[in-house]
């Protein structure tokens, strides 16, 4: 059987049945599109939402919107009230928090210390 037959589900030109083949194909298939793309993206949303149930005051965080601060108070509300300079303060959802702009903040501020 041709690749090409089998990509176009043409019937095999000898004339055999291959639906066998057809099947482990597809299986095959699915396979594949589970471990390099389903499987990592449920690992990403996981560790997103671990990283936003562990947010504390005092955290430096960054927002999907690139907005920079600092946890002033976590809200019950799945809300966080942030410190963009002093005295100025903004209420955000937690769900906006940018998991890998902020690693990459708390990074290049550990590496200043």
């Amino acid at each position: 059987m041709s690749l090409l037959s089998i990509f176009l589900m043409t019937p095999d030109p000898s004339g055999k049945s291959s639906g066998t083949s057809t099947l482990i194909l597809m299986g095959g298939m699915i396979l594949v599109f589970y471990f390099f793309m389903i499987r990592p993206q449920a690992k990403k949303a996981k560790d997103q939402k671990k990283f936003i149930n562990e947010m504390q005051k005092g955290d430096r965080i960054v927002t999907i919107a690139g907005i920079h601060g600092k946890i002033n108070k976590v809200n019950d509300d799945n809300t966080l009230e942030i410190e963009t300079s002093p005295g100025s303060y903004i209420k955000i959802e937690k769900s906006a928090i940018s998991m890998e702009w902020t690693a990459n903040v708390n990074k290049v501020v550990a590496d200043k210390k």
